[in-house]
């Protein structure tokens, strides 16, 4: 079986389309190729994962200048030529786009060429490239229920998220009777600005309201140095780093996680069964950070707070609230890992797997 994956610009993307790559090698041996652009993420983990990666150029369409649209749409046609050429030159079986500038040429070249398509989708409402080929695609792989409105055939086969996420019982888990509980504060690979400057706020009134509370604060390059001297002014230790290599190491240790809410976070937060306080990025595409937090205070798993209210005394009242409250930090551990979908990256490889094989019935019919 021969699998082009399209789509990537950020870890949302390149990641989990990384995991089903991997499956598909396991499950059959799969040929995998990826389509991505020159600027995104794709172009350091992809080769760096064993894989070949095939660039074109695309611009964005969705929350941008009049002027950049312009820009795209008059590039489009060569970026779809460009798309046809890589899928005449390695004939796939199937074509997955998993979102992001890549995703629409390759998935339009798809429509083009009769190949079956799978649209993965990790977000409540699916981005913009995958809107546009929703009515065009074979099938579909989301992580919650909301989106299967979206598209035809649509499964929910969760987020593909590393197996150590869903295997903190051979960790350090909750705290131990009577241990002091620990906040995990972080904002993705790059930090997030507006939690890093509420938190160096909100720090002096936590310890204040939960006087042994640890905090595990990674802050990002650009807000290490600041938020170091922050703690110290007040006299308050934390462990405070730019980056956390060992995630599902830290995550089994917290008792509460503050974040935003990218697709991947909650998928791994849902997979490690924490409860979680979100703020989403008031910027994101489509505003889905919003609505994957809605998602998960909606079942109960976190608590959504906005950013425009992301004051110091909401901060304080909110976490110290939960941090006070074990039973109901137990409820939303609880409804996290009834989000979580461990076989992801199998339930995935599979539908691609059924699909080529339906393709090759039709074809030889």
């Amino acid at each position: 079986m021969r699998v082009i994956l399209a789509g990537g610009g950020t870890g949302g993307h390149v990641i989990p389309a990384l995991a089903i790559a991997r499956e598909l090698q396991t499950l059959d041996s799969a040929d995998c190729l990826f389509i991505g652009t020159s600027r995104g993420i794709e172009t350091r983990l992809v080769p760096a994962a064993g894989f070949p990666l095939e660039l074109i150029q695309v611009g964005a369409l969705n929350q941008v200048s009049l002027m950049m649209r312009l820009k795209t749409l008059f590039g489009l046609p060569v970026a779809i030529w460009t798309a046809l050429r890589i899928l005449r030159k390695f004939r796939p079986d199937v074509v997955i786009g998993v979102g992001g500038y890549a995703s629409g040429p390759a998935m339009a070249a798809a429509v083009l060429r009769r190949i079956p398509m799978l649209a993965f989708e990790p977000n409540v409402v699916p981005g913009f490239a995958n809107r546009i080929v929703a009515p065009f695609v074979s099938a579909a792989a989301v992580h919650f229920d909301e989106t299967k409105k979206y598209f035809r055939n649509c499964h929910v086969t969760g987020v593909p998220v590393r197996a150590q996420f869903f295997d903190l019982s051979s960790r350090e888990k909750m705290r131990a009777a009577g241990g002091p509980p620990i906040l995990l504060v972080f904002g993705g690979s790059q930090g997030a600005r507006a939690i890093n400057q509420s938190m160096c706020e909100a720090v002096s009134g936590l310890r204040e309201k939960t006087p042994n509370l640890q905090i595990i604060h990674q802050t990002g390059e650009r807000d290490y140095s600041s938020t170091i001297e922050a703690y110290e002014k007040l006299g308050i230790k934390a462990e405070i780093s730019k980056f956390i290599d060992d995630m599902p190491g830290t995550f089994a240790r917290a008792d509460l996680i503050l974040c935003r809410s990218g697709a991947s976070t909650v998928a791994e937060i849902a997979a490690a069964g924490k409860p979680a306080v979100y703020v989403p990025f008031p910027r994101s595409a489509d505003d889905h950070q919003r609505r994957n937090a809605e998602a998960m205070q909606n079942v109960g798993a976190a608590v959504m707070l906005e950013e425009r209210d992301l004051t110091a005394a909401k901060l304080v009242a909110l976490i110290a609230g939960l941090i006070s409250d074990p039973w109901k930090l137990q409820a939303m551990c609880e409804a996290a890992r009834r989000m979580a979908h461990p076989n992801a990256a199998r339930e995935i490889a599979e539908l691609v797997k059924s699909l080529a094989t339906s393709s090759k019935v039709e074809a030889n019919g």
